[in-house]
């Protein structure tokens, strides 16, 4: 027997159109009056918006993502200028992590700190370089300075003669009608007013007239030997220390005398008169 069921929609299509009621026509219990406006209900069938399936699922994501991408426009989905990134804190970690940055992390380490021992080094040896140079310049100026003093030590030490411009005119041990005893002394022969100088370093002890010696300066050197100097005409040093050289008075012909000249007699220690010629040859001066 046929069927007399009439499906709701046609077999064999693979949409299925969505039931959205009609308007109401006044027929059932929620009847009312008729919208006249309404369209016709082939009209309405005719819109009805297909149900789509599971399997159309996707294509209508990514349609609805276009669509929304349409309408809010590319250039808001197209980001800005990235911000400044910071570096996490994490980032060491991650990076000595990596062997090879490790290892060169280590090399550079090692590099360092050669490079801060070789300057160390360095730093040392220019201090200790200096120090010796300084060391150097001090000795040599303490040398220097020892040679100074010897010098003048030596100078100090030194015998000079009395008279510059001279002759010889009586030896020590000789005897004459106008002396009561022995010469006791070595005569140099000098024009009047000619300077007298210290025959060495020493203090003048006495000066003044003398008797027969006339004007005498008596000199005492630091062993202890005396030194006269007799028939001055002038006396120009009476007291205080001298030096070799340093002149202390003029020739004359006070006291006892034929003509002008400087009567010098050596006393050790004070005492009786020895030859002054073999005195001053003895420190390598010859009269």
């Amino acid at each position: 027997m046929a069927s007399t069921h009439t499906p709701a929609h046609p077999s064999g299509s693979g949409t299925q159109l969505l039931d959205h009621p009609g308007p109401f026509t006044g027929q059932g219990p929620f009847a009312g009056p008729a919208d006249e406006t309404a369209p016709p209900a082939a009209e309405t069938s005719r819109h009805r918006m297909p149900r789509q399936g599971r399997g159309t699922a996707p294509l209508l994501g990514v349609t609805a993502v276009a669509a929304t991408l349409g309408a809010t426009g590319f250039a808001s989905a197209t980001p800005a200028a990235a911000p400044a990134v910071e570096v996490p804190d994490e980032l060491p970690v991650a990076l000595s992590a990596d062997p090879g940055l490790a290892l060169a992390a280590r090399i550079q380490q090692q590099a360092d700190s050669q490079r801060t021992a070789a300057e160390e080094t360095a730093r040392v040896q220019a201090a200790q370089e200096a120090e010796a140079k300084r060391a150097a310049q001090i000795a040599q100026q303490e040398q220097a300075k020892r040679a100074a003093e010897e010098a003048e030590k030596a100078k100090l030490a030194a015998i000079k003669l009395p008279v510059r411009d001279y002759r010889l005119s009586a030896h020590y041990g000789q005897s004459a009608r106008y002396w009561a005893h022995l010469h006791t002394g070595l005569d140099f022969a000098a024009d009047q007013g000619e300077p007298v100088y210290a025959v060495g370093q020493g203090t003048i002890t006495s000066a003044g007239w003398a008797g027969a010696y006339g004007y005498r300066i008596v000199e005492t050197l630091p062993d202890g030997t005396e030194i006269w100097y007799c028939h001055l005409s002038s006396i120009i040093k009476g007291s205080g220390k001298v030096v070799p050289g340093q002149q202390i008075g003029k020739v004359g012909a006070t006291g006892n005398v034929t003509g002008a000249h400087l009567h010098v007699e050596v006393r050790p220690g004070g005492g009786a008169p020895v030859d002054p010629e073999s005195w001053f040859e003895q420190r390598g001066v010859t009269p």
